[in-house]
Order: structure tokens, then sequence, then C-alpha cells
């Protein structure tokens, strides 16, 4: 929830600081044209373009972008239960008693995996599990590593130490799917532009004898729901627009080895 309110806050201010800029923008354009009504708009309009066209490019990649992640990471918890699946299967290939062993470690590690993202946004909880997990990887591949040596025949060996590999590279690739931002500087970035235009904007505005408070608000509004919507994707796990969905398929999995 911290995330969500940090997010809200952001919007909030970004809202509020739209509005107030468009202000200013405003009332430096009548002081402008009290002073100069002929030169006060001469020229400016090839400027308005740019900086407009400068920030949609900048919304545009940045919420293709964090869609982009987004959808990302739900293939990899597909990946993930398919890496995990795999292996679990081929556990058939060692003998009736590492086996069963092995299984037993399988549907532990899974229930760790489940923990880890039920626990976010609890970092430290999370990482503790995480840690459990990693564990757990090394206990299924030390036991199966012995189960496949214990066999005369090393195709177990070929078919199922792979798979177990990919599992295990499984979780370190969806740990740097989370860990994927775009750096700082392209949001301040984006709020910075979100800012100019404002004031651009408002002193675009200087011409009208009355406020137009519906394009001032909407304007303004838009802009602070479309940068909320981009930073709550970007942290599908703790925000409002969640990846949680996906797990299903570890969770339809993880019966499935009951």
């Amino acid at each position: 929830m911290m995330q969500t309110f940090f997010a809200l806050a952001l919007a909030g201010g970004l809202f509020l600081g739209m509005l107030l800029l468009q202000e200013v923008g405003r009332r430096i354009g009548v002081h402008r044209r009290a002073k100069d009504p002929e030169g006060a708009s001469t020229g400016l309009a090839t400027i308005e373009t740019a900086v407009f066209a400068l920030l949609g490019l900048l919304i545009a990649f940045t919420f293709s972008g964090a869609a982009s992640r987004f959808d990302g990471r739900r293939q990899l918890v597909a990946q993930e239960a398919n890496a995990i699946g795999t292996a679990y299967l081929r556990l058939d290939m060692v003998a009736p008693d590492a086996r069963s062993a092995l299984r037993q470690r399988f549907g532990q590690y899974l229930d760790s995996r489940l923990a880890v993202y039920e626990k976010l946004p609890d970092i430290e909880a999370a990482e503790q599990e995480w840690a459990k997990g990693v564990a757990l990887q090394g206990e299924i591949w030390s036991q199966a590593v012995a189960a496949c040596r214990a066999q005369s025949d090393g195709r177990s060996c070929i078919v199922l130490l792979p798979a177990l590999n990919e599992m295990i590279d499984s979780t370190t690739t969806r740990k740097m799917s989370m860990m994927t931002h775009p750096p700082t500087i392209i949001f301040v970035l984006l709020f910075g532009l979100a800012l100019g235009c404002s004031l651009v904007a408002g002193y675009g505005m200087a011409g009208s004898t009355q406020r137009s408070w519906i394009h001032m608000i909407v304007f303004a509004a838009m802009m602070a729901v479309t940068v909320f919507v981009i930073i709550d994707i970007e942290y599908p796990r703790i925000g409002l627009i969640r990846v949680d969905a996906a797990d299903q398929v570890l969770v339809e999995l993880r019966e499935n080895m009951r």
C-alpha cells in the first residue's frame, strides 16, 4: 500500500503543480500582451508544438515500456511453472527411493516460491523466503546429482539435470525482471516536461479574458492519471495493477504435485 500512496502523492503533486504553472503561465502571458500586444505570441507556435510533441513521445515510450515489462513478467511466471513442472516429471528417471525425497523437496520449493510473492510488499520477509528457496534449490540439486550417480545408466543425468538447471535459472530471470525499471532520470524528465508544458499552455491561454478551468483541470488530471498508471504498472506486485493472477499456474502446479 505504501507504493500506491507514494504513486498517488506524486500524481497529486503533479496535478497541483500543473494547475499552478498554467496559472503562472497565463499571468505571464497577460502581462506580456499588455506590454506588446502584437509580438506576445509571434513565432511561439513552433516551440509549443515541439514541446508538446516531446511530452507525448516520452509518455508513449514510457507507457509502452511499462506495459511491455508487465506482460514480460507474466510470461516469466509461466516459464518458471513450465520449468518446474518439466523437472518434476523427469524425476521419474531416478530410483524410487530418491524420487520420493526429491518430490517432497519440490513441493517445499514450490511453496517457498509462491510465498516469496505472497509476502510482498514486505521486502524483508520476501528476501528471507527467497533465501529459503535458494537453499532448497541447492538441496534438490545435490540430491538429484547423488541419485544420478547411484544409477548405472547415465541417461537420467542427461535428462534430469538440464531441466533442474533451467528451473534454477528461471528464478534469477524473474528476480531481475522485478528489478528492471526505467532510470529515475526518465521520470524526472517526464515530470519536468509536464510542468513545462503546463507553463506553455497557460501562456497560450492568455489571449482569453476568462480562464478555461475545464481545459486546465482536464489537462492536469489526465497527465496525473497517466503518470500514476505508468508508475503503478512498473511495480505490479505492490501497486493497484497487479500480476498476481499469473501465479495461478504455479498454484495449479502445486495442486497437481499433491
